[in-house]
Parts: structure tokens; C-alpha cells; sequence
């Protein structure tokens, strides 16, 4: 049925519903079954199409993604930004046209590149590779992968396995054999079922404890994103995260405050830690979000220690428009969006050390990082314990931080570490090596949650070994499709 000849137009509308159904596989919808039918109807037909048709049904697909499942990035930039309706508007279509431009570039390369021997493999294997491209590309958005709704599904014991990619590359291959198995290949049945099957022969923990339960506390403060950078906000953050830890059971080992938490620099919160710090048991740690500057005039989104804690960590993947403003000479000044409510973040290094808090190593994570498969995979394979600091409150209460959420599950899946994920309003939770949560907090609420986690020892193969496994087997399934003449490739 790849053979099957569909009108452009009704190829186009079949992709653009493709697009909104794996919006459908996230949260808060997990509709993951929803998955392989995306792959299935972008798939149907697409042999008989140019390079140039071909690319026209990604960048539908696209369009249906990231209109549906990145429609809250015009909260950041209307309601956070300062940018009135109509050029919110503007700027939010021109961003899903932009990233659904990855998606045709991926169906233009697989038509132009490849012929119809084994395309069953060859279209899952560039599905993958487009995701790849679209991880690293221009800084990268790796944000809605395929692979990404299926921490609570059958195949979530591949995760540990391969990671994110594996799973894009299972759910990929799913749509593609079932289109050929509704074209009455009947031998496709029997892949699906083995790549459904398996994971029930997997292990289901592939880490170990090592050492005693930490006894931890996460704080969400709930500040108002409009006035967090104002006097007042200032005021209201250093007094709201005061009383939380005031609050806090004595008995515990970790404290976790968000990302930047207190709205200022680190020299000038350095009195309200030290108040905060002195009211500690010595044995407690407290690590908190909070931005760093140093002597050069550079700026830091960093995590700190107090108490019993060691280390630091800044962060090392900055997000543009949100921590530095690219082409910033020519843009700083143009729109309210482009101006940053703080100096714009310097990139910490890679390969730093991880932080000790309570006597545990801490990967960590800030934000925007989390949805770095192979980023996380780094920071745990030295450390027994992950976690994540981040501010969710640009999202508004749109479905971006249940998105962001399921991601970051999906990472402790991976590497088979617990996660502690302190957010500014919420999803605040705890999460344990099977992806599983065991403490939230409730959205929108200044509040906090406790609970217990343990460091975890040992490696996951994919902490071991990341996610280029799964992107050369992604390559070699494309290898038999190649055309080797050039004469046999289709004009667009």
C-alpha cells in the first residue's frame, strides 16, 4: 500500500491528522497506540509521490505536530512576552512552519534517496534519522519524538534498552509493517508481534540500590511569572521559599528548590541562603536553581549547594530566545519578545563533575535539558541520583508542562535512576527508576511534596552507550533502499 496512489490533496489532510494524532500520544492525552497509525497514514502512498510531493505531506505532518502539540509556545510569547495578539499569532505560525520544515526535509531526502525495495525499513529508519537531525540542528528541539509517549506503554521496557530513539524506531516500524500487512503481506504480523513480544522477556531493572533512602523535599513556590523580576517579586520569592523550608520536617537529608527560585543573582540572595542555611539540620542539603555572574560579566543559569552539599553545576544547552537571543544585534529592541527580562546566559562547560548532596552524587539537569536523552545519559553514568530544577510557568496552563513531565519520566526510565523534578508551579513530583511518579504536587499551588528516593548503582546499556546504536541501526535500515543510479531517481 506504500504503492497506493492518493491525491496530493488527501495525502496533505492525512498527514496534517497524522501530525495531530501523535500530539494525541503525549500527555496529558498518552493516546501511545495512536503511534504507529501517525507513522502508518504519513507512510500510505508515498512511494507513488516526488521528492518534492513527498516533502509537501512532511511539512503537513508538520503543521499538525506542532500546531497542536507546541500551541503553548504563544503563551510564552504572548502573555510572558509582551507581544499583543495579532504578531503572537504571526510569530507562533512561523515557528510551527519553521520546525515542521525538518519533516519535509526528511520525506525529500527518504523519496529522493531511496527506492521501493524494503521500504518498509527504509521509511522507519529516515523517520528516525529526521528526529535525530532534529535533535542537534540549529541548537535542537527534540521535543514531541515519537518514542516519547511510551513510558507507560508495552514497549517501555525498551527504553532502557535503546532510549527515545528505539522507541521512535518500534513505533516507526510498527506503522510501517501494518500498512503492508493490510496490503495482504501477511509475514508483517510476525515483526510486530516480536517487537510487542520481546519486552516482556526484558528485565525489568537493570540498576541496583546503593546505600540508604534519602529522605527529600520539593518546593514549589507558585510566584507570579510577571512580577517574579520585580522588588516586589523578589521580595515574595525570598519569603515564600523561607517559610516552605522553615516548614520542612527536620529528619531530612535533601532540599530542592527550583530553578532560579529566588529571582537575583547569587551575590545578592547570598544573605537570604545563609538565613535560610541556618536554620538547617548540618546533615541536610539544599540545592537550589539560581542565576550566577562572574568577573568577566558572564551569566550563569546555574544549581548551587548549601548545607550538605557539594559543587555546583551551570547550565550547559541554553534556550534560544528564552536565555540568548540569536543574531541578538539585529533583533534586541525590535519586539518586546526579543528583550530579555535578564542578561543573556553564557553555556557552562561540558563534562563537569556532578554535584554531592547528603552524600550522593546528583546529575543534573535544568529545564530544557531534560529532553536531552543522551545529554542525561551523560550526567548518569556518575551519578546515583537525577534531578531536574525547572520553570514551567512560561507555559501558562497549556499541555507544555504535562509534555515536558512525560519526558522527564521517560529519562529516569532510561538510565534507571530516581528523578526529583522541582518546578516553579508545578509538575513537581518524584519519580522512580521504572518512570514511574510516587510524589506530586499539585499545579498552580504554592506548595511542597516529601518523599523517599534511593541513589541507584549500575548502568542501563543505554547510559552505556546512548542513543548512536539506534541511529547506525536506523542508518543501515535506509542502506538497502538507496538507488545507486542516478538516472533511476524521480524528478520533483
Amino acid at each position: 500500500m506504500s504503492e497506493l496512489r492518493l491525491s496530493p490533496l488527501l495525502g496533505c489532510l492525512l498527514a496534517l491528522a497524522a501530525g495531530v494524532l501523535t500530539t494525541l500520544t503525549a500527555s496529558p492525552f498518552e493516546l501511545w497506540w495512536l503511534g504507529p497509525v501517525a507513522v502508518g497514514l504519513v507512510y500510505l502512498g508515498i512511494q507513488a509521490l516526488t521528492p518534492g510531493q513527498a516533502a509537501l505531506r512532511g511539512w503537513c505532518y508538520g503543521l499538525g505536530l506542532f500546531g497542536s502539540g507546541a500551541s503553548w509556545v504563544y503563551v510564552s510569547i504572548h502573555d510572558y512576552g509582551y507581544t499583543g495578539v495579532p504578531l503572537a499569532v504571526f510569530l507562533t505560525a512561523l515557528f510551527v512552519a519553521s520546525m515542521a520544515l525538518f519533516l519535509a526535509v526528511t520525506l525529500w531526502l527518504y523519496r529522493r534517496l531511496t527506492g521501493p525495495r524494503l521500504a518498509f525499513l527504509a521509511f522507519a529508519g529516515a523517520w528516525v534519522l529526521g528526529e535525530w537531525l532534529r535533535t542537534w540542528l540549529f541548537t535542537g528541539f527534540p521535543w514531541l519524538l515519537l518514542g516519547s509517549a511510551h513510558v507507560d506503554s508495552p514497549l517501555a521496557p525498551w527504553a532502557p534498552v535503546g532510549g527515545v530513539y528505539l522507541l521512535s524506531l518500534i513505533t516507526a516500524l510498527t506503522g510501517t509493517l501494518l500498512v503492508e500487512f493490510l496490503a495482504r503481506r501477511w509475514w508483517a504480523a510476525a515483526p510486530v508481534a516480536a517487537l510487542w513480544l520481546i519486552p516482556l522477556a526484558l528485565p525489568t531493572q537493570w540498576t541496583q540500590p546503593a546505600g540508604e533512602p534519602l529522605r527529600v523535599a520539593l518546593l514549589q513556590g507558585n510566584l507570579d511569572q510577571l512580577i517574579k523580576w520585580t522588588p516586589e517579586g523578589q521580595r515574595e520569592a525570598a519569603n515564600i521559599y523561607a517559610e516552605l523550608t522553615r516548614t520542612q520536617p527536620d529528619d531530612l537529608d535533601l532540599i530542592v528548590w527550583p530553578e532560579a527560585a529566588l529571582p537575583m543573582f547569587e551575590d545578592q540572595a547570598r544573605p537570604i541562603l545563609e538565613r535560610v542555611q541556618s536554620n538547617l539540620s548540618p546533615d541536610t542539603a539544599l540545592l537550589t536553581g539560581i542565576l550566577q555572574r562572574d568577573a568577566e560579566g558572564r551569566y550563569f543559569n546555574s544549581v548551587i549547594g548549601l548545607g550538605n552539599a557539594e559543587g555546583e553545576y551551570r547550565k550547559e544547552h541554553l534556550v534560544p530566545f528564552g536565555e540568548y537571543l540569536p543574531l541578538e544585534s539585529l533583533l534586541r529592541g525590535t519586539i518586546a519578545f526579543f528583550d530579555l527580562p535578564m542578561p543573556a546566559m553564557t553555556p557552562g562547560p561540558s563534562g563537569q563533575a556532578p554535584m554531592v548532596a547528603a552524600g550522593t552524587t546528583i546529575g543534573n539537569a535544568i529545564c530544557y535539558e531534560i529532553i536531552y536523552a543522551d545529554l542525561v545519559a551523560e550526567r548518569a553514568r556518575d551519578s546515583a541520583l537525577l534531578m531536574t530544577v525547572s520553570n514551567d510557568t512560561w507555559f501558562g496552563e497549556s499541555i507544555g508542562p504535562l509534555q515536558h513531565l512525560q519526558m522527564a519520566r521517560l529519562r529516569a526510565l532510561e538510565n534507571g535512576r530516581y528523578l526529583v523534578r522541582a518546578t516553579s508551579n508545578g509538575v513537581t513530583v518524584i519519580v522512580d527508576p521504572m518512570g514511574r511518579i510516587t510524589a506530586r504536587a499539585p499545579q498552580f499551588e504554592m506548595t511542597s511534596i516529601t518523599g523517599e528516593v534511593r541513589p541507584m548503582a549500575g548502568l542501563t546499556p543505554f547510559t552505556r552507550t546512548g542513543s548512536w546504536p539506534t541511529w547506525l541501526l536506523a542508518a543501515l535500515l535506509v542502506l538497502p533502499s538507496l538507488r545507486l543510479r542516478r538516472r533511476s531517481t524521480p524528478r520533483s
